[in-house]
């Protein structure tokens, strides 16, 4: 059996005596149905329930399972000018971006490094725009400073929001809102249930079939139980969340990405768009544009690469490991690892020098001191599952 905090070393946390948390919404019901609570970006939340974090991950990718992911912050973009406004804080295509299409992004330093990464919906009258929560209160106030002259910047704590990921999900949200089942892969719409007023993508952080649903904090306990009434819906905690978005090669702001990391090291060339690439029609014009395109067009040589990595020996691999090649000279560090449930095998993120970053190579990790050799390997580890359509 797979430790609780084996699995969860992004959230070991040392807290004062003072540190006041808060609650999200259904914090009465994340107690009521069992679940061990944990401190994560400032909030008390579910890390697990009573059936553990194993069957949680294995239930997600076999049927469909509820996160409550509140802790996000939500906000709005407001005005003619809100588009143009983004998109200089950004190196993705926003105002080319269809009215109920959704685009992952990312907001960068002057030097190029990622602040946060974040996802926003054109929804015609807004732009409805959801970043990390242990990041809000900062990226708020950066998209305020950076643009707030050009257009309304509005956070949205009056909202919650879930994740309904895995396979089934599509059969039990479509019971209770008709409708949602004609959703593709990035895209999003406004529905009703029951009188609430719902905002639905079909996304999400675990490589399934799923979606995300904005939802009013006074409305989200009554449709929370009654998605997990559902036959196939179980709770799911933090603990799953890691292990899914890990085995998917998605990366988690703090660990796989952060200040110290461009766009180009960290592997996400495919987020930027070739109309702000070098020649595009609105080619740079974002922070650290110079740095970040000169990596992508080979101008400006990477000297580190984010890369998968597969164990060659059942040993787990956490983060902040550090990796050599065969000679015994330091090459990188993981950023993310663990035993993948599904993948059966022990996967993980890092960075390595660019000489070591071809599929195939084999590095190894040093793990209290043994060497554990792991081979470069595509990403994801586990097939992603989207529903295009």
């Amino acid at each position: 059996m797979i430790s609780v905090m084996a699995l969860l070393c992004p959230w070991r946390f040392q807290l004062s005596a003072d540190t006041v948390l808060l609650n999200t919404p259904l914090h009465a019901l994340h107690v009521e149905l069992g679940a061990r609570m944990v401190p994560f970006a400032g909030y008390s939340m579910p890390v697990q329930y009573p059936m553990g974090l194993m069957v949680e991950h294995h239930h997600t990718r076999a049927e469909a399972g509820l996160f409550d992911v509140s802790h996000m912050g939500q906000l709005r973009l407001v005005g003619p000018d809100a588009a143009a406004a983004f998109e200089s804080l950004m190196p993705v295509d926003v105002i080319d971006l269809p009215v109920g299409k959704q685009r992952y992004g990312l907001l960068l330093t002057d030097e190029g490094t990622i602040i946060d990464d974040l996802m926003f919906v054109n929804r015609g009258t807004d732009i409805f725009v959801i970043v990390n929560g242990a990041c809000k209160v900062n990226d708020i106030a950066h998209i305020q400073a950076r643009m707030g002259t050009r257009c309304q910047v509005i956070p949205m704590p009056e909202r919650a929001l879930l994740a309904l990921q895995g396979p089934k999900a599509v059969d039990a949200l479509s019971r209770m809102v008709p409708g949602v089942q004609k959703l593709v892969f990035m895209t999003g719409a406004s529905f009703d249930w029951q009188g609430a007023d719902l905002f639905i993508t079909r996304s999400g952080y675990t490589g399934e079939d799923g979606f995300e649903i904005s939802v009013g904090n006074s409305e989200v306990d009554a449709f929370a139980r009654a998605l997990l009434a559902q036959a196939e819906v179980k709770p799911i905690g933090l603990g799953a969340r890691n292990s899914l978005r890990l085995e998917a090669g998605l990366c988690l702001y703090g660990n796989d990405i952060d200040t110290t990391t461009t766009p180009i090291e960290a592997g996400l060339n495919w987020a930027i768009q070739k109309v702000r690439r070098t020649g595009g029609a609105r080619a740079g014009g974002f922070p650290g544009a110079t740095i970040v395109l000169g990596q992508l067009d080979g101008t400006h040589p990477l000297t580190r690469k984010r890369v998968g990595l597969i164990a060659q020996e059942r040993v787990p691999v956490r983060e902040h490991v550090e990796l050599q090649s065969l000679q015994g000279v330091k090459i990188g560090e993981v950023s993310s690892g663990l035993l993948g449930p599904t993948a059966n095998v022990p996967v993980a993120m890092g960075y390595v020098d660019a000489a070591n970053a071809a599929m195939g190579t084999v590095v190894n990790a040093m793990v209290r001191g043994k060497a554990v050799p792991m081979t470069v390997s595509a990403m994801p580890f586990v097939p992603n599952r989207y529903y295009r359509g």
